[in-house]
């Protein structure tokens, strides 16, 4: 499977990258390998192998959640720079 330049605009396009007019063909002529190295590793023969989650064999310790520590809000608000009816008063990020 080869990309064309439409491809590679689309694709830029979709993940939001900015592409040159003047970089596409080395950008095409990347996926083209990024591609032909994917296609490679379909010849690997995985007939009986275990698919796996992790390379470690190791799990998770699970623990209950149980609630340590609680009701400091007063002391979690000295930590702010400032505060305003109870919370934390932030600089507005969308217009």
């Amino acid at each position: 499977m080869a990309v064309d330049d439409q491809t590679v605009r689309e694709i830029a396009e979709l993940a939001h990258l900015k592409i040159d007019e003047g970089k596409l063909s080395e950008t095409k002529e990347e996926f083209n390998k990024i591609l032909a190295w994917v296609e490679q590793l379909n010849e690997v023969n995985t007939e009986n192998i275990e698919p796996l989650s992790s390379v470690h064999e190791t799990a998770l310790i699970c623990r209950p959640d149980e609630v340590t520590d609680g009701n400091l809000k007063e002391a979690v608000l000295q930590n702010a720079p400032a505060t305003e009816f109870g919370y934390f008063t932030v600089p507005k990020v969308v217009e």
